[in-house]
């Protein structure tokens, strides 16, 4: 069972050296969250009593045999549409422009008549799984992808989608999926964060409560990146200090940490100033191996031209870099300032949006299974929600009047799964006849992450935490694992 260390919330350090600290701090201060507890032996979760767990991010073996050692959450924010990508429904054609009998689920908006999808689907792979014309590249690896077309959530809202989606938790400060895995494996990296976030242009609705670590110690928190920048100095601030030299810095820090680690004593392992001691260690570790793992034009320039130039092709190369050197986890975000949400002009925004992704997802799926890293490399794709098959009525200050897009709809879309044990080229589960309701092997989100624990090596009802007298877990007191996914 894993459980919280002790500490005193009531002892907090003196104003002038917070503000001290603070000072310091700027910029990868800011890395605190994600930093390096290390010889210390602060903040060190009672579940791996041992020698190793002396740093918190010390690669980790699972209790189980999981298959997966690391994860790629591809997360298509907005809410992609489901019949109009990987679950095709040939009766929305024939009841095109008529009312359908389930309109009685709650959706977040008025919606009229069924609404045909206007994209093509054709049969991939050997397995004969049928994707839309939205995904050609996608669709070249299907033989290595499990699609889900039985996902359900709970409500047609962003922001409480968002929160169970990434943290198994709608209200509630819960530690997001990526907090827990470093919690439970560590990282295998020591001088790079375990969770990684890359998000371009800012961030999502919920911002940074989508990879919060919660009641989990901020270690475990992951690390955003802006990642519409090319230049690895605004990828990361502060990447290289242009006044002091490498050995000065060492002394330094040196130094501030034989101050930091004296102050602690006389604090009982104060958490939030722990994380912030910290920082400074793993900041400068960082200025080595980000500036090598974030540069990708130390790749060939055929890997780069098979994911693109694009921001999408962009750091999803560098997520691959990334995993190479140890990151445990790192979350892509597409969509966060134009997101999939297409209330309106659906054919036109899902065109767009699926052409700046699907050639770098075709391409790190091809990529990761020739460098034998697909194996143990999980990858997970979806949003929050998917679409409604009926289209959306006008409605002021909901979209522009037009009368050709979908809905939020929360209870049947899809997301699908490859590498990592996962049994590729199969279809899991099914909504209605017209994509409106999941009917057939229903998977909740707390199944999927279940199912995403028990690949990683970790059953999610014995993968606890103790925080405030009970012990929580990422799926709370509900989830089943879907068997039928694993290989």
């Amino acid at each position: 069972m894993l459980s919280t260390p002790s500490f005193d919330s009531d002892r907090v350090s003196q104003p002038p050296r917070r503000a001290f600290l603070s000072r310091l701090g700027m910029g990868f201060g800011s890395l605190g969250l994600q930093s390096l507890l290390g010889g210390a032996g602060l903040l060190t979760p009672a579940s791996h009593a041992s020698a190793e767990t002396t740093v918190p991010l010390a690669p980790r073996q699972p209790l189980l045999p999981g298959k997966a050692k690391r994860v790629i959450h591809l997360f298509m924010n907005g809410g992609p549409s489901h019949v109009d990508s990987f679950d095709p429904k040939p009766e929305l054609d024939r009841y095109a422009g008529q009312m359908l009998p389930m309109q009685n689920l709650r959706t977040e908006r008025q919606t009229g008549a069924a609404f045909a999808s206007p994209f093509e689907f054709k049969h991939h792979g050997q397995s004969g799984i049928e994707v839309s014309d939205l995904f050609p590249h996608v669709a070249r690896c299907i033989d290595d992808i499990a699609v889900i077309r039985s996902m359900k959530a709970d409500v047609p809202n962003h922001e409480p989608s968002l929160m169970l989606m990434n943290c198994g938790e709608a209200r509630l400060v819960r530690p997001s999926v990526g907090s827990w895995v470093t919690y439970g494996l560590g990282s295998e990296n020591q001088n790079l964060p375990g969770f990684i976030v890359m998000c371009p242009g800012g961030y999502p609705i919920q911002e940074s409560q989508n990879w919060q670590s919660g009641f989990l110690p901020g270690v475990f928190q992951g690390t955003y990146v802006d990642s519409r920048h090319r230049e690895v100095e605004k990828l990361i601030e502060h990447i290289q200090n242009k006044k002091l030299t490498s050995s000065r810095q060492r002394r330094q820090l040196d130094l501030l940490q034989r101050i930091n680690r004296e102050h602690v004593e006389q604090r009982q392992a104060d958490p939030q100033l722990e994380a912030r001691i910290h920082s400074f260690e793993l900041a400068y570790r960082m200025q080595m191996d980000a500036t090598d793992a974030f540069d990708i034009q130390r790749e060939p320039e055929h890997i780069r031209d098979m994911y693109g130039d694009g921001v999408q092709g962009r750091q999803m190369l560098i997520a691959r870099r990334l995993l190479e050197r140890g990151v445990r986890f790192v979350q892509l975000w597409h969509g966060a300032g134009q997101p999939w949400d297409n209330h309106d002009d659906i054919e036109k925004n899902h065109r767009r949006l699926a052409r700046e992704c699907d050639q770098p997802i075709g391409a790190l799926l091809t990529d990761l299974k020739q460098r034998g890293m697909l194996e143990d490399t999980l990858v997970l794709w979806g949003g929050e929600f998917g679409r409604t098959p009926t289209v959306e009525l006008p409605k002021p200050g909901a979209n522009a009047g037009k009368i050709n897009g979908r809905d939020h709809n929360h209870h049947g879309f899809t997301m699908w799964l490859a590498g990592g044990g996962v049994r590729g080229g199969m279809v899991h589960g099914a909504t209605d006849p017209f994509g409106f309701q999941a009917v057939e092997d229903v998977v909740h989100v707390h199944d999927l992450h279940a199912t995403i624990l028990w690949l990683l090596g970790f059953d999610h009802e014995a993968f606890t935490f103790r925080y405030a007298g009970r012990d929580f877990r990422l799926t709370d007191v509900h989830g089943n694992i879907v068997r039928s996914l694993i290989a």
